[in-house]
C-alpha cells in the first residue's frame, strides 16, 4: 500500500503551488487481493475517493464547449456527456493507471531488475539538460516541476507560475527511460514492443506526440549515421555502441535502455475568454473557471511511468510464458 500511495502522491492535484489548487488526498484503499503486505493472485481492487468537488464551476459549460477539450467530440458521439467535469477525458481517471502501475514497477523490479524513470525535459521552449542513463527518481523529485536539471527547473517553475497567473496554460515533453530491460521482449508485426508503449502512453489525457530514441531528428542522418553498430562487451553480452534506436529494434527489447519521449499540449481550459459555440450552435465566449494545471507536465511523469510500466509488465510476462527465459 505505500508504494501504491507514493504513486498517488505523485499524481494527486494541490502537491504544489504549480499545479491545480484542488486539494484531494488519493488515499488508496485495497479492498482485496493483499493480505499482510502481500498479493494473494486474486484480482486488486483499490479505491481513491474524490472529496474536494465543485461541480457549481462547470454550470457555464453544460451548454458551451470548451476549445481544444472533448466536451463536443463527446456530444457528437454520445448525444449526452457530463458537463461536470471532463468525465472520461478527465486526467482524474488516471488514478486507476497510476495504481495500477505501482503494482507493475515492483513485478518489473523483484522479477527483472527492471528500473522505470520519467521526468520532465521540456517545458514550452525551456529545455532540460539529463542523462537517461544515471538520472535517479531522487533527481526527478528533487523539485516541484520534476526536471533533474535543477538549474533550468526554476526557470520552468517561474513560467509556470506566470502563465497560470495570466489565465493561460503551456505544454511540454515527458522523456522516460527503462533500465536493465531484458532481451526479447515485444512481438513482430502487430505486437511491437514501441507500438504498445506508443498506444499506452498516447491514451494519457493531453497527449499529443511520441517518439522513441533518436526519434524525429533520425531523419536528419543517414543510415550509416544512423546504424547502432555491435561490439561484445567485457561479460561477452552483444551491446550497442550507440541506442539511436531508443532500445528496442524489430520492435524487440534488444537489452539497451528505452528511451521514449511524450509530448503533451497546455491545459485545454484556460481562464482567457476565448470563442465557442453552445449545444445549440449558437456563437459565443467562453473563460474556464474551476482548478486547472496551468502545465500538466509535472503531474504527467508518474503517468507516464505507469503507462511504460504496465505495458512492459505485460510483455515480461508474455515472454516468460512464451519462451522461459528471463
Amino acid at each position: 500500500a505505500e508504494e501504491i500511495q507514493f504513486e498517488l502522491d505523485r499524481r494527486r492535484p494541490g502537491q504544489s503551488k504549480i499545479t491545480t489548487p484542488r486539494k484531494e488526498a488519493d488515499t488508496c484503499e485495497i479492498l482485496s487481493g493483499v493480505f499482510e503486505g502481500k498479493t494473494l493472485g486474486t484480482p486488486i481492487a483499490i479505491l481513491v475517493r474524490n472529496k474536494n468537488t465543485r461541480p457549481e464551476d462547470y454550470d457555464e459549460m453544460a451548454q458551451k464547449y470548451r476549445p481544444s477539450h472533448a466536451d463536443a467530440t463527446y456530444d457528437a458521439k454520445y448525444g449526452f456527456r457530463n458537463w461536470q467535469g471532463g468525465g472520461r477525458s478527465s486526467a482524474r481517471e488516471t488514478i486507476g493507471r497510476v495504481a495500477a502501475g505501482a503494482i507493475a514497477k515492483k513485478i518489473l523490479h523483484q522479477v527483472a531488475n527492471v528500473e522505470v524513470i520519467a521526468y520532465v525535459k521540456r517545458i514550452k521552449d525551456l529545455e532540460g539538460v539529463v542523462d537517461p542513463n544515471t538520472v535517479t527518481l531522487a533527481d526527478v523529485e528533487s523539485n516541484i516541476v520534476r526536471c533533474p536539471d535543477g538549474e533550468i527547473a526554476n526557470t520552468m517553475i517561474s513560467l509556470i507560475e506566470q502563465t497560470g497567473r495570466d489565465g493561460n496554460s503551456i505544454g511540454g515533453v515527458v522523456e522516460c527511460v527503462v533500465r536493465n530491460v531484458p532481451k526479447g521482449l515485444g512481438e513482430p508485426v502487430f505486437d511491437k514492443l514501441e507500438a504498445d508503449l506508443a498506444k499506452a502512453v498516447m491514451s494519457l489525457p493531453a497527449s499529443k506526440g511520441f517518439e522513441i530514441g533518436s526519434g524525429f531528428d533520425g531523419t536528419l542522418l543517414t543510415g550509416f549515421e544512423h546504424n547502432d553498430e555491435f561490439y561484445i562487451d567485457e561479460s561477452g553480452e552483444i551491446r550497442t555502441v550507440t541506442n539511436r534506436s531508443g532500445g528496442i529494434q524489430g520492435g524487440i527489447s534488444n537489452g539497451e535502455n528505452i528511451i521514449i519521449r511524450v509530448a503533451f499540449k497546455p491545459t485545454a481550459t484556460i481562464r482567457k475568454e476565448q470563442k465557442t459555440v453552445t449545444k445549440e450552435g449558437e456563437e459565443t465566449l467562453l473563460s474556464g473557471k474551476g482548478r486547472h494545471d496551468p502545465c500538466v507536465l509535472p503531474r504527467a511523469v508518474p503517468m507516464v511511468d505507469a503507462m511504460v510500466a504496465l505495458v512492459l509488465c505485460d510483455h515480461l510476462l508474455r515472454h516468460y510464458g512464451q519462451c522461459k527465459v528471463l
